[in-house]
């Protein structure tokens, strides 16, 4: 089996998150990672591994799935991607503004590629919330303002899409 095979990559995340449900319309949630991965393919330079791991973004986050795991299956560059687009803070490191900013630093210290997926999941998750999280979406907005900032490799169209968007919901 190819290791970019996208088919058998938005398979495994579907079983990966098969009894999960978005947090604010309750579908099934590899409609968001599924999401995210068209929003990639808009831009002129994504690669099968940007695809790849767009659907898979969530995997390691969100369900059993290790980064082990998905190097085993998809591949290093996958893996690399993919770990780029993985939260890595953890409740000992404080609240939520110091561990949101932890993580904006990580998914800063990825490539482009990783970059670029992470502001096309930005742009997936604000439409979600900004719709269905009124309450929330203040604190929402701030995070991902300093996080797009921090972004500043990621395709630019893509991100100029993404800062507008948060923006106009301000």
């Amino acid at each position: 089996m190819s290791t970019l095979n996208l088919d058998w990559a938005i398979e495994f995340a579907r079983d990966a998150h098969r009894n999960q449900k978005r947090k604010y319309t309750g579908v099934p949630y590899i409609e968001h990672p599924i999401a995210v991965m068209e929003i990639v393919k808009t831009v002129p330079t994504h690669t099968p591994e940007m695809l790849v791991a767009a659907v898979l973004h969530d995997t390691v986050e969100d369900t059993h799935v290790s980064i082990h795991d998905i190097h085993m299956e998809f591949g290093y560059d996958v893996s690399e991607l993919v770990s780029h687009l993985t939260d890595i803070s953890t409740p000992e490191d404080g609240n939520r503004l110091k561990r949101k900013r932890k993580d904006a630093q990580w998914y800063a210290q990825g490539s482009a590629e990783a970059q670029t997926i992470k502001v096309a999941d930005f742009i997936d998750n604000t439409r979600d919330i900004a719709q269905h999280a009124p309450k929330f979406w203040e604190t929402y907005k701030m995070e991902k303002l300093y996080a797009l900032d921090l972004l500043q490799k990621a395709d630019t169209d893509l991100w100029h899409q993404a800062h507008i968007q948060i923006k106009e919901n301000w």
